[in-house]
């Protein structure tokens, strides 16, 4: 059987008030301790009660006297940064609330439009009684959805073509030229490249390697191979 919702007031009957206190006194006083064992931190705790002769103190009247002096050589900035009264964490309870219901509000105004959409694109519903404000927030959901859809299809697409670029294959590494090829043979291939098409010896042009037009009188070849 769950527990009954407590409301926060003001207990107005003297004995159900009084039973309260000592109830939650040893309550607060038990969470206090748990804190302390658990967390290993330096805690204690201060209660004034209109039913007790001296305030109820934990752990000790030594232990308090010894956390209150090192939290007063504290700077005051440091004091005051969690430091909260009643009336501030009601103000802070309650703008959060607002921040939780304006976020539940967006989210229900969105479904709705949401659930409009699809209606008028199964023709159970029109749009002709829709005022300017939700034409706007369907054309919003519309532009969203349309977002998200475009997203997807590129995520999805994404895997294919890296499964398309793997299975092509691979052209072969570039041949690079032997380091031990002979300097004749180098030379050979340098002499049939299409850069020395034509070559020019002081005032006389040479015709490319191996023409068979080629004059074998010429005093330039003679003079080079068969001396």
């Amino acid at each position: 059987m769950t527990r009954k919702k407590v409301k926060l007031a003001y207990i107005a009957n003297d004995s159900a008030r009084k039973a309260t206190y000592k109830k939650r006194k040893r309550g607060l006083m038990k969470k206090v301790s748990e804190l302390s064992t658990l967390c290993g931190i330096e805690a204690c705790a201060i209660i004034f009660g209109p039913y007790d002769s001296q305030p109820e103190l934990w752990p000790s009247s030594s232990g308090v006297e010894h956390i209150l002096s090192r939290f007063k050589k504290m700077p005051e900035m440091e004091q005051s940064k969690n430091m909260v009264n009643q009336e501030k964490f009601l103000r802070q309870r309650i703008a959060k609330t607002n921040e939780q219901l304006k976020k539940m509000r967006k989210d229900n105004r969105e479904k709705e439009i949401t659930r409009l959409m699809f209606q008028s694109l199964t023709a159970a519903k029109g749009l002709h009684g829709l005022n300017m404000l939700d034409l706007n927030d369907l054309g919003w959901v519309i532009d969203q959805k349309l977002k998200d859809i475009a997203i997807r299809i590129e995520s999805l697409k994404k895997p294919s073509m890296q499964l398309q670029l793997r299975s092509q294959p691979q052209p072969p590494p570039p041949s690079q030229p032997s380091q031990t090829q002979p300097q004749s043979a180098a030379w050979l291939m340098e002499l049939e490249s299409p850069q020395d098409q034509m070559r020019f010896v002081g005032d006389d042009m040479l015709l490319p390697f191996g023409d068979q037009t080629y004059n074998y009188d010429n005093a330039m070849w003679s003079n080079a191979f068969f001396p």
